[in-house]
């Protein structure tokens, strides 16, 4: 349970806000920090401090743009938080401070802004009003609207399956016709095969059309579906991706046999462009050793991959 319902909730409008162009700025993320900071939610070991949980549910918010039904429905969590006339005004504030945080406000944030203010200034704030906005929110908590948070699990434990998620806007293996443990453990693979093309900071062509092809015929997908996976697999993989999750989970989810197989996948990858980097050749045997394969698996797969073995 937050420390501050009404910090997280207004921390998630903002975001909302700030996506209304489709684009999220530094400055616009630089400027919800400050607000945190200024309401007491950040920083240091105290009671203010937000857990990593809190972070996570802000953190969803901003990996992908937030469309006008789900706005709307953090809008109603925001007003359903709002105990006086202060809270209200210091949600205003801080709506027009992230306006400003980049200091050029598009025609889309300026109609979102105009539409969440509106929203905010017709709650009234009132003892009564607030009880019956409770009474109504547990009476309808079951209305079917966009909340990514229910898949909050899902974006610690495997962002890549989650963001395919998003883009297919279902469950990746109601999409891709196997099942849900074969869907994670894929797309796992695609997270490791991308950190693989990461490592010389380029990624070729080649490379992509290499972790395409290798999750087509590794896990029997559409052609375009595996274009998708490694297309995600690589976007998350410029991010702050975690690679204990990464590592641990595939680890927990193949046998040795498909791990060891998974080692010749990740050479190709390597060998995509022409040859194996020393970068390259490290970053696989550190892979190796977090997938609980030891040496002489890497040492025996880097042979093949060389024609050696």
């Amino acid at each position: 349970m937050p420390k501050n319902i009404l910090a997280m909730a207004l921390a998630k409008v903002i975001i909302a806000a700030a996506w209304a162009d489709g684009h999220l700025a530094s400055d616009e993320v630089n400027s919800l920090k400050s607000i945190l900071a200024e309401l007491g939610q950040t920083g240091g070991s105290g009671e203010a401090a937000m857990t990593v949980n809190e972070w996570a549910e802000l953190e969803i918010y901003l990996h992908s743009p937030v469309a006008a039904d789900e706005r709307a429905r953090l809008v109603e969590s925001l007003a359903a938080a709002l105990h006086g006339p202060g809270d209200r005004a210091l949600a205003l504030a801080a709506l027009d401070q992230m306006l400003r945080a980049d200091r050029v406000i598009t025609v889309e944030e300026r109609a979102v802004a105009k539409e969440i203010r509106t929203a905010l200034e017709r709650v009234d704030v009132g003892l009564l009003a607030q009880i019956g906005r409770l009474l109504r929110g547990s009476l309808h908590h079951h209305a079917a609207r966009p909340n990514r948070e229910q898949y909050l699990g899902e974006f610690l434990n495997n962002r890549i399956y989650y963001a395919v998620r998003q883009r297919l806007g279902k469950a990746p293996e109601d999409d891709l016709g196997i099942s849900a443990n074969r869907a994670h453990t894929l797309t796992l693979a695609g997270g490791m095969l991308a950190r693989v093309a990461r490592v010389n900071n380029t990624v070729t062509d080649a490379e992509v059309v290499c972790i395409a092809d290798l999750l087509e015929s590794g896990w029997g997908i559409r052609h375009e579906r595996a274009a998708l996976v490694a297309e995600v697999s690589l976007a998350e993989s410029a991010a702050d991706l975690d690679y204990f999750h990464l590592t641990r989970e595939f680890s927990a989810s193949t046998d040795e046999d498909e791990r060891i197989r998974f080692l010749d996948s990740l050479f190709a990858v390597a060998a995509a462009d022409g040859e194996i980097s020393g970068e390259e050749s490290d970053e696989i045997s550190r892979i190796t050793a977090s997938i609980n394969l030891t040496h002489s698996h890497f040492v025996a797969a880097k042979r093949r991959a060389r024609g050696m073995g």
